[in-house]
């Protein structure tokens, strides 16, 4: 169930993206964008559920800021522009930041702790 609510909002964290690229050159539209990106991350759950939106939010910046082969680009260098690919390090750090931590597995055999699953999955 999670990957399935994981891959929903991987669906809509690149139309957010999209939205957002292609409306970032009005101040109106970028601050709207922004408010509605930071408010679906925030609003998704830790973990692989707020991934899912993060990359699908993240994949069409990448692919935006690359250039094009006639040279020119989706997202021109200017304050708009730096703008949006700051909103983008924003999405990638709140999203690293609040990723759950890894637990430690005892082995009973050995003594020993290993780090595996995040917390709350089953391995």
């Amino acid at each position: 169930m999670r990957l399935l609510a994981a891959l929903g909002l991987f669906v809509v964290g690149a139309l957010a993206g999209v939205a957002t690229i292609a409306l970032h050159n009005e101040a109106w539209a970028l601050g709207l964008g922004t408010a509605g990106t930071l408010a679906g991350v925030l609003a998704a759950p830790a973990g692989l559920r707020r991934s899912g939106y993060a990359v699908g939010w993240l994949l069409p910046l990448a692919l935006a800021v690359r250039g094009r082969p006639e040279g020119d680009f989706l997202v021109a260098d200017g304050t708009a522009g730096y703008l949006l690919v700051g909103l983008g390090l924003v999405v990638l750090c709140l999203t690293t930041a609040t990723l759950p931590p890894l637990r430690r597995h005892h082995d009973a055999d050995t003594g020993s702790a290993r780090i595996g699953t995040p917390m709350g999955e089953v391995s």
